[in-house]
């Protein structure tokens, strides 16, 4: 039972990371092209 749980808290904290790294990823590539965006209009 003790492997069970330990197998199921370590399934939820993988895919927990994983989301998380999708999304700073989505968050970067969005100021990304804000920042782009600002350049255009300083030019």
């Amino acid at each position: 039972m003790k492997r069970l749980m330990a197998l199921l808290l370590l399934a939820l904290f993988s895919v927990g990371t994983l989301t998380a790294c999708n999304t700073v990823a989505g968050a970067g590539k969005d100021v990304q092209k804000a920042g782009e965006k600002v350049e255009d209009a300083a030019k």
